[in-house]
C-alpha cells in the first residue's frame, strides 16, 4: 500500500473517530438528565417569549436544573422558533428531549369560553382577561384602535357589536389580537352572499343592520319575537318615528341595567333614542345570529309599540291607546308580584 493510501485511511478512520464522538455528544445532550417530577407540571408560555426566557423560567419552575444543555439540546434540534404558546402540562421532565418534545409537539391546554348574545365591549373583555390571562384594558385599547380595526376589515370607531357572541375554544395564552381577529372572524361568516343581497335590496349600511340587531338584541329574550320587534322598529324607522328603545338608555347610564327613571330619558346623547329620530350611531352590544337576521328579515307587520308582560314576552299594538291599555296591563302585574313578594 502505498504512503498516498494509508493517508487517505487515516483521514476516514479520523472522520469517523469524530463523526462517533459528534454522535455521542449529540445523544448525552439531549438525554441530558434533568428534574424528574412526581406530579404533572403546569407550565405556561406566552406568545413572543424567546428561548432564553423560557428556560430561565423551566429552571425557576424546578424543571431544569442545567440551563446550558437544554438550549444546546433546543438548537441541535433545530427548534428554537417552534416551541408553542399556551398552558402544557408537563409529564416527564427527566430529560431535554422529554421536555422538548412536550413543549414542541404537545397540544397546549384550550379553554371553553361562551360569550352570550347582547354582551359589551367591556363585558366581553373582562371575560376573556379572566379566563386567557392577558389585560383586560390591552383587550378594550386594541377594540378600539382605529388602524388595527381597519386592518381587520371592519367600518368602524369601535368594535361594539362586531365580536359575535359563540362559545370559543382558544389555547390558554392567547392574545387579545388573537382572540378579537377570530371573533371577528365569526362576525363576518354571517355576512353570506345572501345576507349581503339582502343588505342591498334593505337600502342599509352594515353598521346601521348591526346596530337595530343590537336594539332587539337588548328588547328580546325569545327568538321567535326577534322579527316581530324588528318588524316594530322598522316601522317606526319608515315614518320617521323616534325609536324609544330602552336598551339605548341602558347603554348610556352608568349604573345600569335597572329600572329606567323618566330622567333617565332626558339624558342628551347621541344614543338616547327617546331624544333623537333614528338609529344611534352605532352598536349598542353584541348581537348573536339571530338578531342580526331578524334585522335584516323583519316581520311585515303594522305595530308601533310593544310593552314587555312580565314573563319575558311582549305585548304588540297598533296605536297609542292600545300601547296606554297594555301599559297599565304591565303596571297591574307589577303591583301584584310586589304584593306577594312583601307577604
Amino acid at each position: 500500500m502505498g504512503q498516498s493510501a494509508t493517508y487517505n485511511k487515516n483521514i476516514l478512520y479520523g472522520a469517523g473517530f469524530i463523526t462517533s464522538l459528534l454522535g455521542v455528544f449529540i445523544v448525552m445532550i439531549l438525554f441530558w438528565p434533568q428534574i424528574q417530577n412526581d406530579r404533572i407540571i403546569k407550565y405556561r408560555i406566552n406568545k413572543g417569549k424567546v428561548l432564553k426566557n423560557i428556560s430561565q423560567e423551566l429552571v425557576g419552575n424546578g424543571i431544569l436544573k442545567n440551563e446550558q444543555t437544554f438550549l444546546m439540546a433546543v438548537k441541535i434540534l433545530g427548534y428554537e422558533k417552534d416551541i408553542q404558546a399556551g398552558v402544557f402540562q408537563l409529564r416527564d421532565t427527566s430529560t431535554n428531549l422529554a421536555i422538548i418534545n412536550q413543549l414542541v409537539n404537545g397540544t397546549p391546554d384550550m379553554k371553553r369560553i361562551m360569550i352570550p348574545e347582547g354582551s359589551h365591549l367591556k363585558a366581553i373583555a373582562q371575560v376573556m382577561a379572566r379566563n386567557l390571562g392577558f389585560s383586560e384594558n390591552d383587550f378594550i385599547k386594541l377594540s378600539v384602535n382605529k388602524r388595527f380595526i381597519e386592518k381587520i376589515g371592519i367600518t368602524s370607531e369601535s368594535l361594539e357589536g362586531y365580536l359575535l357572541p359563540d362559545t370559543y375554544l382558544f389555547f390558554d395564552g392567547d392574545s387579545p389580537e388573537t382572540v378579537i381577529k377570530t371573533m371577528v372572524k365569526e362576525y363576518k361568516s354571517f355576512w353570506t352572499p345572501t345576507m349581503r343581497l339582502r343588505l342591498k335590496e334593505m337600502q342599509m349600511s352594515e353598521r346601521e343592520i348591526v346596530t337595530l340587531a343590537s336594539i332587539i338584541e337588548g328588547e328580546a329574550i325569545y327568538d321567535k319575537e326577534r322579527p316581530i320587534i324588528s318588524g316594530v322598529y322598522h316601522n317606526r324607522l319608515n315614518i320617521d318615528m323616534k325609536l324609544q328603545a330602552d336598551p339605548t338608555i341602558q347603554y348610556i347610564i352608568s349604573d345600569g341595567p335597572r329600572r329606567l327613571l323618566n330622567r333617565d330619558l332626558k339624558i342628551k346623547s347621541p344614543y338616547n333614542t327617546y331624544l333623537n329620530k333614528g338609529l344611534p350611531p352605532g352598536p349598542i352590544n353584541s348581537p348573536g345570529r339571530e338578531s342580526l337576521e331578524a334585522a335584516l328579515f323583519p316581520e311585515d307587520n303594522d305595530y308601533l309599540f310593544f310593552v314587555a308582560k312580565g314573563d319575558g314576552t311582549h305585548t304588540f299594538t297598533r296605536n297609542e291607546k292600545e300601547h296606554i291599555k297594555a301599559k297599565k296591563a304591565f303596571q297591574k302585574i307589577r303591583r301584584e308580584v310586589r304584593k306577594k313578594n312583601k307577604i
